[in-house]
């Protein structure tokens, strides 16, 4: 199967980022992990802080299932809800916190409703878990 793995804003720091909240593991190096566990499957990573840049890569649809952790991006970007509409194949959101224990703003997702399933805090597992619900 080929998966995109999608990330929005500042998670392109996980590893130094806030890691008693993200963990201390970058995404290449999980990333690694992940291809060597699914050696069949085909991955693609995008991480992005743009907003338009991420729609476009939603929007190339070579791929055939997506995760997704639209970051901050989960709270409010009725943008990237709409592009995932649009995707007929499918989808999960990802969060490495639990974004219930967390401030008030990040308990609400605008995005979740346009994918399939949504996982939240699991830490970087979350990204396996959402490959798993694929197969």
């Amino acid at each position: 199967m080929k998966i995109l793995i999608i990330n929005g804003p500042n998670l392109n720091l996980l590893g130094t980022r806030e890691p008693e909240i993200y963990g201390s593991v970058s995404m290449e190096d999980y990333l690694n992990d992940l291809k060597s566990e699914f050696s069949t499957d085909e991955f693609f990573y995008y991480q992005s802080n743009i907003e338009g840049e991420l729609i476009n890569r939603l929007q190339e649809d070579d791929f055939e299932a997506v995760i997704i952790n639209p970051g901050a991006f989960t709270h409010y970007s009725y943008a990237i809800s709409d592009c995932l509409k649009n995707i007929n194949k499918p989808k999960v959101e990802v969060h490495i916190s639990n974004i219930y224990k967390r401030e008030e703003f990040r308990k609400k997702s605008v995005t979740a409703e346009s994918c399939d399933a949504v996982i939240s805090g699991f830490g970087m597992k979350g990204y396996k878990l959402a490959i798993q619900s694929f197969v």
